[in-house]
C-alpha cells in the first residue's frame, strides 16, 4: 500500500485524481504528504497506464562511471571493464592473515584458534545456500562433500517452541529471575556458568570441573531443578540432536524407518539429560516420519512414540521434565549389570529378560565417576541395556580435554571387551573360572561417529588423565539460547551459543564393514588421499536432473570411509590445510592447492570443522599432536613426535605446588629445605 502511494506522488505531484485511492491509501497519503493541491483531470489517468508500459531506455538509467581530469580542466568519462574476483583475490583481513600465520611451526594450539572469530563463527556458515545456483540449479558442491558433512539444517538450531520453551517459561513464571540467576551462579561456579554444560570461551582458563548438577542425583531441591532445566537442558537438547542428525547421515534413513516399522515403535533411553536427549529424539522421528514414505503412507498423523525412558534421580526435577514428555518412563537409577544373572542355576530355568533399548544416550555421566574401574563398570552396564540387534549408544561429556580422554577410554574399552574387528575376535576373560573359557567371542558391532577406523585414538596414546593438553578431539554446535536462558547468563549482545562437547556413537549387533563392504585402514586412507573426483561430473549432473551417459569412473565410496577434519580449516591464499583423522588411524595435515583441482579447492573452502573429506589432497605429512606430560612433568614423545601423557597424581601435584611456593628467605639443599628458624624441613613436614 504505501509503496502505490508513494508511485501515485511520483506520477501526479502535488495533485492528485478523484477517488483514485481507496480511503486507506489516501489517509496514508495525507500521512506522509499532506492533503493534494488540486484535483487532476479524468485524462490523467491514463498517463499513468502508458507510463508503466513503456519501457525505459538502458542509457537513461544511472550507471557507475569513472571519472578523470584532462589537461583542459575538464572531466572525462574513462571506458573499463570489469572483471571478477576469484574467491582467493579479495582482500585479507585480519582473520585470514591470523590464518596464515598459524602455520608457522606446523602445530596447531586449539586454544588459541578458537580465540579467533573464524572458529566461532564456523558452524553459523550456510553452506547448503551455495550448493545449488539458484538460477541454472546447478549443484555446485561435489555429492561426497555434501554427504560428509557434519551440520545441522539450519547450522544454528532453534530450541522447539511448544514442547520446551513453553512449558518452561510457564514453569518459571512464578519465580524471580534475580533469584534463578544467583542460584545458577552459585551452583556453576559464577558467572558464565563455567560447570555448566556449555564452557564460554572467557572461562576456560580454569580448572576443569563436571557438569555441577546430575540428572540421577537423588537430593535436588526445587531451585536446583529449575536451575537445571534452565542452563542444563537447551546445550543438551542441541549437543543430542547434532549428534543424532549425524548419526542418522551415517547409517541411512533406513536406520529409523526400520525402528518405526518395529511393533510398539522404538525404545528410547534417556539416561543423563534430564529429558532433553528424550526431546531431540522425537524432534528426528517426527521429522523422519513426515519425509519418509511410511508416514505418507500411514493414515497417522504423528509416528509411533514407542516407548521412552528418563533417568531422574530426583522427584522436584521428575516433576517438571514429566510437564514436558508426555507418554513417558521416569527411572530413579539405572539398573545395575550383574554378569550372574546371565548364569541359568540347574532347575531353575532362562533368568527374567533385561530390558532392552534400541537408543541409548548418556550425556554427562563418565566425569562424575572417580575411579576408572566404576567408568567401565558404566559403560559395559549401557553396552548390556542396548538391543543386540542394531542397538546405538550414544556418550557425551563436555568438549574439554578432561571430557576426551573419558570419552577415548570408553571408546578403548568397548573395543578391547566388546566390538570384534578383523584383528581382533577373541578377549580375555581375565576373571573365569575353572569351569569358562579362556577367551571369549566379542559381538559384532561398529563406531558410527565420529571416528572412522578401529584403532587405538591418535590424539589417546596412552590412558589416563594428562596435564597441558592442548590437542583434543571435540567438536561445536550452534543454538539460540531461550529467553530464560539469556535473563540468567546477562546476556545482552548476542542470543546464540556454541557447546562443545566430545562424544562416540557405537552400534550393537551390526557391523557395515561387513554387510556393506566398507574399507577401512591405510587403503583407505590412501584412496581418500587419491581422492575420488571421477564422480565429479557424472554424478552432479544426476543430482541435476539430467541426464547423463557417463559412467563414473569411481564408484561412489561409504562415508564412513573416509577421513574426518578434527579441525577448523586453514583457509591460505591459494591452499587450504585440513587436519584430518584417517581411517588408518594416524593424524595427518593434507593441503588442497587450487592447483589440484577447481572442484575440490572449492569444497576445502568450504568445508568446516567435523566434516569429512573425500576429494583428496597433493601432500600429506604426519601431524604433530601436543597431548601433555605425564605425572613427573617431564615430556616423552611416541611415534612421529607425538606428545604422550599418564595418569598424574593429584597429591603429589599438590605437593610439588606446594614445595614452590616457599619464602624467598628459605635456602634449599639436596631433598632438604631450610626454614627461617634454621629447622630442616622435609616432604612428610607437609
Amino acid at each position: 500500500m504505501e509503496a502505490t502511494v508513494r508511485r501515485v506522488r511520483q506520477v501526479f505531484g502535488e495533485t492528485l485524481p478523484a477517488d483514485f485511492l481507496s480511503s486507506k491509501e489516501y489517509s496514508l497519503y495525507e500521512r506522509l504528504y499532506g492533503p493534494p493541491l488540486q484535483m487532476t483531470r479524468p485524462e490523467d489517468v491514463a498517463l499513468l497506464h502508458e507510463l508503466e508500459k513503456t519501457p525505459i531506455a538502458e542509457d537513461i538509467l544511472p550507471r557507475a562511471a569513472l571519472m578523470k581530469e584532462n589537461v583542459d580542466g575538464d572531466l572525462e568519462e574513462v571506458d573499463y571493464k570489469e572483471r571478477v574476483l576469484e574467491e582467493d583475490e579479495f582482500p585479507r583481513g585480519p582473520q585470514d592473515i591470523e590464518a596464515e600465520n598459524r602455520n608457522v611451526d606446523g602445530v596447531e594450539d586449539t586454544a588459541n584458534m578458537e580465540n579467533t572469530e573464524d572458529v566461532e563463527n564456523a558452524e553459523d556458515v550456510q553452506n547448503t545456500e551455495d550448493d545449488v545456483d539458484s538460477s541454472s540449479g546447478y549443484v555446485r558442491s561435489h555429492p561426497l562433500t555434501i554427504a560428509g558433512r557434519f551440520a545441522t539444517s539450519p547450522a544454528t538450531l532453534r530450541l522447539p517452541k511448544d514442547t520446551f520453551i513453553d512449558p518452561v517459561t510457564s514453569i518459571f513464571a512464578t519465580y524471580s529471575n534475580k533469584h534463578l540467576t544467583e542460584a545458577a551462579e552459585r551452583i556453576f561456579g559464577g558467572p558464565g556458568l563455567p560447570n555448566s554444560a556449555a564452557t564460554p570461551k572467557s572461562k576456560r582458563h580454569l580448572q576443569q570441573r563436571p557438569v555441577a548438577l546430575e540428572a540421577s542425583q537423588s537430593n535436588m531441591s526445587n531451585m536446583e531443578a529449575n536451575v537445571y532445566l534452565a542452563a542444563i537442558m537447551p546445550a543438551a537438547y542441541a549437543t543430542v540432536m547434532g549428534i543424532l542428525v549425524e548419526v542418522r547421515k551415517r547409517l541411512g534413513s533406513e536406520w529409523v524407518e526400520g525402528l518405526l516399522k518395529k511393533d510398539g515403535g522404538p525404545r528410547f533411553l534417556d539416561a543423563g539429560a534430564g529429558g532433553a536427549a528424550a526431546l531431540a529424539w522425537r524432534d528426528v522421528v517426527k521429522a523422519e516420519w513426515a519425509r519418509s514414505e511410511i508416514g505418507i503412507i500411514s493414515e497417522a498423523d504423528v509416528p509411533p512414540q514407542g516407548k521412552t525412558t528418563v533417568v531422574t534421580g530426583s522427584s522436584e526435577l521428575r516433576r517438571r521434565a514429566s510437564q514436558l514428555l508426555e507418554n513417558t518412563t521416569f527411572l530413579p537409577r539405572l539398573p545395575d549389570y550383574v554378569p550372574a544373572r546371565d548364569l541359568v542355576a540347574p532347575g531353575e530355568g532362562e533368568p527374567p529378560a533385561r530390558k532392552q533399548y534400541d537408543v541409548i544416550v548418556a550425556p554427562h555421566t563418565l566425569w562424575t565417576l572417580k575411579e576408572d574401574y566404576m567408568r567401565k563398570a558404566q559403560v559395559q552396564n549401557l553396552w548390556s541395556l542396548l538391543n543386540p540387534d542394531g542397538g546405538v549408544l550414544i556418550l557425551v561429556e563436555k568438549g574439554l580435554p578432561r571430557g576426551f580422554e573419558l570419552i577415548a577410554a570408553a571408546r578403548e574399552t568397548l573395543l578391547k571387551n566388546q566390538i570384534a574387528s578383523p584383528d581382533s575376535l577373541q578377549v580375555e576373560n581375565e576373571l573365569q573360572s575353572p569351569s569358562e573359557e579362556r577367551f571369549l567371542q566379542k559381538e559384532n558391532g561398529m563406531i558410527i561417529a565420529p571416528c572412522t577406523n578401529h584403532f587405538q585414538c591418535p590424539m589417546y596414546t596412552v590412558a589416563g588423565q594428562t596435564k597441558g593438553r592442548k590437542d583434543f578431539c571435540h567438536f561445536s554446535q550452534r543454538y539460540h539460547r531461550p529467553p530464560f536462558l539469556q535473563d540468567i547468563l546477562g546476556a545482552k549482545d548476542r542470543n546464540h551459543e556454541d557447546v562443545k562437547f566430545s562424544y562416540v556413537a557405537v552400534q550393537r549387533g551390526k557391523d557395515k564393514r561387513r554387510t556393506d563392504n566398507i574399507t577401512q585402514g591405510i587403503s583407505a586412507a590412501d584412496a581418500a588421499f587419491a581422492g575420488y573426483n571421477g564422480l565429479e561430473t557424472s554424478e552432479v549432473e544426476t543430482l541435476n536432473g539430467d541426464e547423463s551417459t557417463e559412467s563414473p569412473s569411481l564408484s561412489m565410496p561409504n562415508t564412513l570411509s573416509l577421513p574426518r577434519s578434527v579441525l577448523p580449516p586453514i583457509k591460505c591464499r591459494g591452499h587450504v590445510i585440513l587436519d584430518l583423522c584417517t581411517p588408518a588411524g594416524r593424524l595427518e595435515r593434507w593441503t588442497v592447492p587450487k592447483s589440484f583441482g577447481k572442484q575440490a579447492y572449492r569444497d576445502a573452502r568450504k568445508s568446516q570443522w567435523g566434516d569429512l573429506w573425500g576429494l583428496g589432497a597433493k601432500t600429506r605429512v604426519l601431524r604433530n599432536v601436543r597431548l601433555g606430560t605425564i605425572k613427573d612433568g617431564k615430556k616423552t614423545k611416541g611415534k612421529g613426535g607425538i606428545e604422550v601423557g599418564l595418569e598424574a597424581d593429584e597429591e603429589e601435584d599438590t605437593l610439588k605446588e606446594f614445595s614452590r611456593r616457599k619464602s624467598k628467605y628459605d635456602k634449599r639443599t639436596k631433598k632438604v629445605w631450610t626454614g627461617k628458624s634454621g629447622k630442616n624441613l622435609r616432604e612428610d613436614n607437609f
